[in-house]
């Protein structure tokens, strides 16, 4: 990736008013977007399956943790003040800080007598600083790479925000079960979350010292309740608006309602349907195997997006992502014992998922677009996390109704939402292709 900021033959005067790349962002995009997917995986995947090998219901589990999106979906609330006071690069140092204290006093609630109200007040206050930590890094993303660069960058930031999920649901997942194993369930967990505080203190130096210094990451000099009406007033003047609103809330709305119950559904032993694995067997099959095919699918297609535009991708992506549902079909269906099958499958769901949400994130940016753009795609993001809630707080209740194999059968159906606003995407035929040569 070339790092001249200007295409053949401009000077520097002809992309003054342009915003310049920051340099060297392979020192920080990764890492940055890695800690931004581990709280996100931490309170929404990593709660399922403690809560599953605690012996919580499956439907107390679906409905307790879906309602932690919604911390994603109203952190637009407090974006102007992100936007408004301090640096994003600051506000991304205080959070993975913060975040450190939270993870340990959800370590500590697990030993409480009402373990699941208090660690889920902990999961809670780990979303909440993660959501804030989310608008600082997706703000400071934008503020510090060219358009170009954004759409190269995309498949790689969301590389590594999957690279955390294979952390989180491989590695971190891995480690609870085999702490487990030698200490016992709760302990197990304990040292687990410990361990992933240790990594958050780490990673708030390392950002301390390498994230970039973008010339336009500054206050705004508006007072943040001015800057936060003028926001709202633009997000609902946008003449695409109600466009934005269906493909923002329905475009992986079949995905959204499927993936609470994965988890339980691989552990749940053959006689309730499921495909009774251990523990340590849904890290590596989930949480390994399908998560490093859910980074490959997202590399290339950013990489797709970058070398032709969204606009010619766009169909083939909402294909890869939602057909491939089916495999959760035929595994519910015929229950096979071979984990290598089981692992290949989920392989081939999880990346064409990753290729396809590929598509996603870029119409979200694209959406964004306008003065108020770091706000804007926080509006956005959290309402795709109010679209995860409403697919997932009642998705528990529709496993336990028709059983694991009229549950995946009914997710397929809802696919279908999802190509009918696919339709409505539209897009400028070179938007997300690189520029220059």
């Amino acid at each position: 990736m070339p790092d001249n900021p200007f295409a053949p033959g401009q000077t520097p005067e002809q992309v003054s008013s342009e915003r310049l790349p920051a340099a060297r962002p392979w020192s920080w995009v990764p890492s940055l977007y890695f800690l931004e997917g581990l709280p996100y995986v931490v309170a929404n995947n990593l709660s399922v399956a403690m809560y599953k090998s605690l012996s919580v219901s499956n439907s107390q589990i679906a409905f307790l943790t879906s309602w932690l999106s919604l911390v994603w979906a109203f952190k637009a609330l407090w974006s102007p003040l992100v936007d408004g006071v301090s640096t994003k690069r600051r506000w991304v140092v205080a959070m993975q800080l913060a975040i450190a204290p939270a993870l340990f006093g959800l370590m500590v609630s697990l030993q409480l007598p009402s373990f699941v109200l208090y660690s889920m007040i902990g999961f809670f206050v780990v979303g909440f600083l993660s959501a804030t930590h989310d608008i600082a890094a997706d703000g400071l993303y934008i503020l510090a790479l060219s358009d170009d660069q954004q759409a190269a960058w995309v498949g790689i930031r969301s590389t590594f925000w999957r690279l955390a999920l294979v952390f989180g649901e491989g590695g971190l997942l891995v480690l609870a079960g085999w702490l487990g194993e030698q200490h016992g369930a709760i302990v197990g967990w304990q040292l687990t979350l410990l361990a992933t505080a240790a990594l958050f203190v780490a990673g708030a130096v390392f950002h301390g010292l390498l994230l970039p210094r973008a010339p336009d990451d500054t206050p705004r000099e508006q007072p943040v309740q001015q800057a936060w009406v003028d926001a709202v007033r633009s997000f609902f003047a946008k003449p695409d608006l109600l466009r934005g609103l269906a493909i923002i809330l329905f475009f992986r709305f079949a995905e959204n309602h499927m993936a609470k119950l994965v988890v339980p559904f691989l552990m749940d032993d053959a006689d309730a349907g499921g495909l009774g694995m251990s523990l340590t067997e849904v890290g590596v099959a989930k949480g390994t195997v399908g998560v490093l095919c859910l980074v490959a699918g997202g590399i290339l297609g950013g990489l797709a997006i970058y070398a032709h535009g969204l606009r010619r991708w766009l169909w083939p992506m909402v294909v890869a992502l939602n057909v491939p549902n089916l495999v959760y079909v035929y595994l519910a269906w015929f229950q096979p014992a071979d984990r290598v099958l089981i692992n290949a499958l989920i392989g081939v769901e999880s990346f064409g998922y990753g290729f396809g949400f590929s598509a996603y994130m870029m119409y979200l940016i694209h959406f964004a677009r306008g003065e108020y753009e770091t706000t804007h795609y926080a509006f956005a993001t959290g309402l795709m996390a109010t679209a995860v809630w409403a697919a997932q707080f009642w998705s528990g209740w529709v496993s336990d109704s028709l059983g694991y194999q009229g549950f995946f059968l009914w997710v397929v159906a809802l696919t279908l939402p999802g190509f009918a606003v696919a339709a409505l995407v539209d897009v400028s035929e070179d938007f997300g292709k690189r520029t220059g040569s």
